[in-house]
């Protein structure tokens, strides 16, 4: 298939140079950023008011976590001491404290204090000590006012103490600072910044921060460039958006090869207002790509395909349409790239776009045992640093190792594409997960490198189970356990029954019957998942219909007013009571012959948040709203058919469990992810239309 590029008249000017070494043997790799939009939401990711530190038990004793609390021997006094022991105020980032007089530029009001030790602002020097060569770390920075700056480290236990109290006495004009710091007790972990206080009399300002390192540590040839590759569905606002951030910021188009857009939807981003400017601006460093839709692992293999056909860029930057990017996260990955010892992917963390101090993810393992992911070890999901900074989380101070970083934001060398190839042709779900897998099996280290992130839309506002990805998430999880799991374990066959049966109990028997293809379609063979790939949405799109869980209406009042409405009032029980009770409920599921199809109205409204199987206990039909909040299906109960959609995935389960070894061979010996493969699905879709 052709490309249907947009001209460029040529690049644009450039107000900055590439990163270069300094004339002392040193480069910057960490500058020192502050926000310049969306400032309330974001600041306490960047600098926040010091405060004085506290030390955890837990950070002195590794047995303070192995004894549990006896709460039944407790009073009200010692629970009194218990909470408030953990009970730490909101970051304060008020305008009282310090403010932000530009990109680079942070200023203390007299009398007060502020630290960087936040999220956007802290050196990762664990990160860096444990995987590049890097042996000493230079902060730099220009001062002017009277005050103090302390520069700052942790270990990987989270412990915290001054390295080094540089005074600042320089009211007529900035001052240089300059120290260099040891990469010492930091193999598990650990963190570098820098502390301001302002004498009382008199405001502080700093600018120009940066950490630096040695160039001689550098693995990779100077200077090296890279290539950003977005897809785009229907999105153009948001992706025109994510173009104009790339557009604006110099020191990303200094190291900037070009952007492949790839554009898959009907509703496409040339046509918004400014985005002829937006391409003129970018000139040569945007490549414009009209295709078919191939979902997210099309448009992303797209441009993986076109760095490597072009063969001038070092990495691949794979960024989502409708994230937020810090510009200067692209820089950090790139540059921790030049120095890692062995080729790395480079991956960023997710804030919730709503939300945004909260963490979703920065570090993700697998369990290759049922192909589910989980936070990294001691890791947890949706951490909020506004509320819990990260001086103050010890627990956040350790390195975390990952085996996968999403796609939202994932630097991949081109050394490793041309091994191992691109993703998988799956259209969507667990390509990236995939991909992480073959890279780490193939020898290579994912890293989500601390400081690097976007902001992405959050998974609370999606239920896949009740939409046709759930077929791509199912079907592509095999395949991910055909291809990296030895041999299928109990777990394996729990996870695909327990799949079927909490969606049952959920009366949401498209999602069961979309398990039987997935499961069957598997067993085709890698040869039909390939052939598949273009008309496989439309399918499975038409597979679910008929089901009373599909049948939509946009308003709450397009069906009859429910008997009741639902609410989670139900005492708290033991998981054990929890799992008996599911138990239960199954068995009476099974041996019962429900049927809701001749209700009149709903038995019951359920909300979205509360659509568990626990609120469908003993109902015959529901309405349910959906997790976005733009549709409401009226589900009905049918045992009987939950029945045999649970016998069918059951004997198809142990179908292709029987036949796994045979499957993961033709699987593995297919390589549908090779360039190769890539190159032919691109000739063989149409031209897209005008």
């Amino acid at each position: 298939m052709k490309s249907s590029n947009t001209p460029n008249p040529g690049r644009s000017a450039r107000d900055a140079k590439p990163t270069r070494p300094t004339d002392d043997g040193w480069e910057v790799v960490d500058r020192v950023v502050f926000p310049m939009e969306d400032r309330s939401a974001t600041l306490p990711l960047y600098a926040i008011e010091w405060t004085q530190p506290r030390m955890n038990r837990d950070e002195i004793d590794p047995f303070d976590d192995c004894y549990s609390i006896d709460f039944s021997a407790m009073n009200s006094s010692d629970m009194t001491r218990l909470i408030n022991a953990s009970v730490r105020p909101v970051a304060n980032v008020g305008s009282e404290v310090f403010a932000i007089d530009g990109r680079t530029e942070i200023r203390v009001h007299a009398g007060h204090a502020v630290s960087l030790c936040t999220y956007f602002n802290a050196f990762p020097a664990g990160y860096w000590r444990r995987w590049t060569g890097v042996d000493t770390v230079r902060f730099t920075a220009q001062a002017h006012g009277s005050g103090m700056v302390t520069l700052m480290r942790s270990s990987g236990r989270g412990l915290l103490h001054a390295v080094e109290a540089v005074p600042v006495r320089s009211p007529r004009g900035f001052t240089h600072i300059s120290v260099d710091l040891p990469m010492t007790d930091l193999l598990d972990g650990g963190f570098f910044w820098f502390d301001a206080h302002a004498d009382d009399a008199c405001e502080l300002r700093i600018r120009d921060a940066a950490w630096s390192v040695p160039v001689r540590a550098r693995t990779q040839a100077a200077p090296t460039s890279f290539s950003i590759a977005i897809t785009t569905f229907n999105r153009p606002a948001y992706c025109l958006r994510q173009l104009r951030t790339i557009a604006a910021d110099a020191n990303v188009r200094a190291r900037l090869d070009t952007i492949y857009c790839t554009d898959q939807g009907t509703d496409r981003v040339c046509d918004q207002e400014g985005f002829a400017g937006t391409c003129t601006e970018l000139g040569t460093q945007l490549t414009y790509i009209q295709q078919a839709n191939l979902g997210g692992s099309g448009g992303f293999s797209r441009g993986m395909f076109e760095t490597l056909k072009a063969g001038t860029s070092s990495y691949t930057m794979l960024l989502d349409d409708d994230a937020i990017s810090e510009p200067e996260s692209i820089l950090r990955a790139v540059q921790f790239a030049d120095y890692c010892l062995n080729p790395t992917i480079v991956g960023g963390g997710m804030f919730h776009l709503d939300n945004r101090t909260v963490l979703y993810a920065q570090s993700e393992i697998v369990n290759r045992n049922n192909m589910r992911t989980l936070p990294a070890v001691g890791q947890r999901y949706n951490q909020d640093y506004a509320q819990f900074p990260l001086r103050d989380q010890p627990h956040l101070h350790r390195r975390f190792d990952s085996d996968f970083n999403g796609w939202w934001m994932c630097l991949i060398p081109t050394h490793i594409m041309r091994e191992i190839g691109l993703s998988l042709p799956v259209f969507i779900k667990y390509d990236d997960i995939e991909f992480g897998l073959r890279a780490q099996d193939a020898g290579y280290t994912t890293v989500s490198l601390p400081g690097v992130a976007v902001w992405h839309q959050a998974w609370h506002a999606k239920d896949p189970q009740r939409t046709w990805e759930d077929y791509f998430d199912n079907r592509n999880r095999w395949i991910c356990a055909l291809l990296h799991s030895g041999k299928p374990t109990p777990q394996l066959l729990y996870q695909m029954a327990y799949n079927d049966v909490t969606i049952g109990l959920r009366l949401v028997y498209s999602a069961m019957h979309l398990h039987h293809l997935a499961l069957r379609d598997v067993m085709r063979g890698p040869r039909y998942i390939l052939d598949s790939m273009p008309t496989k949405l439309a399918d499975v799109r038409k597979a679910r219909e008929g089901f009373s869980d599909t049948e939509t209406r946009p308003n709450i009042g397009d069906f009859p007013a429910a008997a009741a409405q639902y609410a989670a009032t139900a005492t708290p029980r033991p998981m054990k009571e929890v799992k008996s009770t599911g138990i239960r409920t199954l068995v009476r599921t099974l041996l019962g012959n429900g049927d809701g199809s001749g209700d009149t109205r709903p038995e019951i409204a359920i909300p979205a948040k509360e659509a568990t199987w626990i609120a469908f206990r003993g109902k015959s039909s529901a309405l349910v709203t959906s997790a976005d909040g733009d549709s409401v299906a009226w589900c009905r109960r049918d045992d009987r058919l939950f029945r045999t959609l649970f016998k069918r995935n059951m004997f198809l389960a142990r179908v292709f469990l029987h036949r796994f070894g045979e499957l993961a061979t033709q699987y593995r010996g297919a390589d549908i992810a090779s360039v190769a493969c890539w190159a032919s699905i691109f000739d063989d879709q149409p031209e897209p239309s005008e």
